[in-house]
C-alpha cells in the first residue's frame, strides 16, 4: 500500500504472478490484503498454474514471477532469483505413485520401455529430477490437477505428483514408487529446491531490492499471524481438509522460505549444476540472488 498523501502518479505498478496455491496463497496474504507498507510500490496479483508462468516467464513478460528452479536455467540473463519465498522439500518433494504396489527397484521399473509416466510439465522441477532420478524415463505431460485421474484411469502407469497431489494420491489408491525429495536428500544431503520467485534485471538494483524486502516481509507476517494466514490458504487449497491444508503449508512455508539461505543456495546451485553434468540443460548456469538485505 502507498502512504497516505502519496501521489497518484508516483505509484509503480508491479505485476506479481504466482500459483493458485494454499503455500503460494499464505505467503503472499500478507501482500495481498494490505498488511505491509510497500511504499510507492503496488502490486497485482496474477495467478496461474507453474508451468504456464514458466512460459510466461521466457518471454519476460512479468516484472516478478514464481517460476521453477528447472525454468530457472533458461532465464538467469533476464531475471534473478529472490532469496525470500522459495519453496524447498527438506526431505520430501515431489512423489512418483502408480496403481500398482511399489516394486523392489522403482528406478528400473521407470526406466523399462512400456512404462508412461504423466508429468505435470518439461519446465518444472519435479520433471528435472525425475530425469535426474531415471533418465531414460518416457512421459506424456498432464494437468499437474489431473495426473491422480490419468494413473487411476491407466492411461499413465505412473504419475508425478506435485502440490497437493503429494498428499492425497493415497485417497484414490495409488501407491508411493518414490519420493523425489527423499533420493535427493540421500544422494547431495541437501534440500530440493523447488520453484522460487524472480524478478526482472531492468527494474534495477534499488527497485529490485525493495520487492525483495516486501516479499521477505509478507512471509514472515503471515508466519506471524498464522492461524488468519492460514484461513485465507484455505480458499486455494483444492479440496485439503484444514489438517492437510496446515501441513501442506508448514512442509513448503518455512525457514527456507523465509530466506533460502547459505543452504538453500548451494542446493539450487547443486542442482542446476548435476543438471548440466547430465546433458539435461544446455549450458552451466550463473546463479544471482537478491535479497532484503543486500
Amino acid at each position: 500500500m502507498a502512504p497516505p498523501g502519496r501521489a497518484a502518479s508516483s505509484i509503480r505498478t508491479i505485476r506479481l504472478a504466482h500459483s493458485p496455491d494454499a503455500d503460494d496463497a499464505f505467503m503472499f496474504w500478507a501482500l495481498a490484503t494490505g498488511k505491509i507498507d510497500t511504499g510507492d510500490r503496488r502490486y497485482l496479483h496474477e495467478l496461474s498454474d507453474i508451468e504456464s508462468l514458466n512460459r510466461r516467464a521466457l518471454q519476460g513478460e512479468l516484472e516478478v514471477t514464481a517460476v521453477s528452479f528447472h525454468a530457472y536455467a533458461y532465464l538467469a540473463d533476464r531475471y534473478a532469483l529472490l532469496a525470500h519465498g522459495a519453496s524447498f522439500g527438506d526431505g520430501y518433494g515431489p512423489r512418483i505413485v502408480a496403481r500398482g504396489p511399489r516394486p523392489t527397484d522403482p528406478r528400473v521399473a521407470l526406466g523399462a520401455s512400456g512404462t508412461l509416466i504423466a508429468v505435470p510439465g518439461e519446465l518444472t522441477t519435479a520433471f528435472l529430477a525425475l530425469k535426474l532420478y531415471q533418465p531414460a524415463v518416457r512421459h506424456v505431460v498432464v494437468p499437474f490437477d489431473r495426473i491422480e485421474d490419468y494413473v487411476a484411469d491407466g492411461r499413465a502407469a505412473a504419475g508425478l505428483l506435485i502440490h497437493e497431489g503429494q498428499l492425497t494420491y493415497a485417497d484414490r489408491g495409488l501407491h508411493l514408487w518414490a519420493d523425489l525429495g527423499e533420493w535427493w536428500r540421500a544422494e547431495t544431503g541437501l534440500p530440493l529446491p523447488l520453484g522460487g520467485n524472480v524478478v526482472r534485471r531492468d527494474l534495477g538494483p534499488e527497485l529490485m531490492r525493495d520487492i525483495a524486502r516486501d516479499l521477505k516481509a509478507s512471509i514472515e507476517y503471515g508466519l506471524a499471524h498464522r492461524r488468519e494466514a492460514l484461513a485465507h490458504a484455505r480458499g486455494y487449497s483444492r479440496g485439503l481438509d484444514d489438517s492437510r491444508t496446515d501441513r501442506f503449508v508448514g512442509m513448503y512455508v518455512n525457514a527456507y522460505t523465509v530466506d533460502c539461505g547459505p543452504t538453500g543456495r548451494r542446493a539450487v546451485n547443486e542442482l542446476l549444476a548435476r543438471a548440466h553434468q547430465a546433458g539435461l540443460l544446455p549450458r552451466a548456469v550463473d546463479v544471482t540472488f537478491v535479497a532484503a538485505e543486500s
